[in-house]
């Protein structure tokens, strides 16, 4: 069965109207914890990346 463009243009504006977005506030909270959580994996691996380093010298003996 097709549909007519101005059915699918009805049908879209229905969809449309049934979107809730998210208010000034939950965005900006969503932003925030979105930052903090960049921030700590960043310091995660950062932590890591300097223990495996660590670790690998002392394996290996380069560097000292």
């Amino acid at each position: 069965m097709k549909t007519t463009p101005a059915k699918f243009t009805r049908e879209v504006r229905q969809e449309i109207s049934k979107i809730t977005w998210p208010t000034r506030k939950e965005t900006v909270i969503t932003s925030f914890m979105v930052f903090v959580f960049v921030f700590i994996c960043a310091v995660f691996f950062l932590v890591i990346d300097q223990v495996i380093s660590h670790a690998l010298k002392l394996i290996l003996g380069v560097g000292l």
